[in-house]
């Protein structure tokens, strides 16, 4: 009874933080942007319910709330949807620091995905593979790029007792008046403190994805705690170490996450 409580109260407050807070970026592998090549289990689904963003020196964007869900179709194949509602706000346009009122708030991009396992981890081969994933525009240009993205990954895994470490990365097609094609990478090393508490970090690197773009890259840190074995909450925060100002001076996500 009184977890359930616990949990019941836990979700009112991430709810709040959604509605109240939010800065972006678009995160693969909850709480990370690094994604691991787990996929969900046959006939069982996961839904991360989650606020995530970025700020940087002359913009503030973010999704308040977002859904998360995936599914596991087939043996080592799951399927993904995300849909979100979006903010995105720069200091040209808005005040930044001003009335909430005033910044632009629409549904942004839907996301379309699916991950298939295809090598298997042995105790010297890792765990692979291939997330591809869509992002399909469903309003203008300030709530994403303007035009369908196509993204191309390879994801690897490796666990070595209580520590688990995995990465990869993969190619953006980004078509678009002054867009570019980018690339993505990152890798991230968590490890399991207790039962219920798992902690870690991650880098990476994406460059420049338009033509006056830069490249960047950075860390967060952040991890996951479990109330029970369907409810866990998600969290991460980090900053940019190259091209900071104009790429991610903060970004976060955090996320209840129900598995079923």
């Amino acid at each position: 009874m009184r977890k359930t409580l616990l949990i019941g109260a836990l979700t009112a407050v991430l709810f709040r933080l959604i509605v109240l807070t939010a800065l972006p970026i678009a995160y693969a592998g909850p709480p990370f942007l690094t994604d691991d090549p787990e996929v969900v289990p046959y006939r069982h689904a996961e839904i991360n319910f989650f606020s995530q963003g970025t700020n940087t020196e002359r913009k503030m964007a973010g999704v308040l709330p977002g859904i998360d869900a995936n599914y596991g179709l087939f043996l080592d194949v799951q399927i993904h949807i995300l849909a979100q509602m979006s903010y995105n706000a720069t200091s040209e346009k808005h005040s930044l620091s001003g009335d909430l009122n005033d910044i632009p708030y629409d549904y942004g991009y839907t996301e379309f995905g699916v991950k298939y396992s295809f090598i298997s981890e042995t105790s010297w081969r890792p765990l692979v593979a291939v997330y591809p994933f869509i992002e399909v525009p469903t309003s203008g240009r300030d709530f994403g790029a303007g035009n369908y993205q196509e993204f191309l990954p390879v994801w690897l895994e490796k666990n070595f007792g209580p520590w688990q470490t995995f990465g990869g990365g993969g190619y953006w097609i980004n078509p678009g008046d002054k867009n570019k094609n980018y690339w993505f990478s990152a890798w991230a090393l968590e490890r399991k403190v207790t039962e219920d508490l798992t902690l870690g970090g991650e880098l990476f690197r994406q460059t420049a994805s338009t033509a006056d773009g830069r490249d960047s890259s950075g860390f967060n840190l952040g991890g996951s705690y479990s109330f029970s074995e369907k409810y866990h909450l998600l969290f991460s925060a980090g900053r940019g170490i190259e091209n900071v100002n104009e790429t991610n001076q903060l970004s976060y996500y955090l996320a209840l996450q129900w598995e079923y």
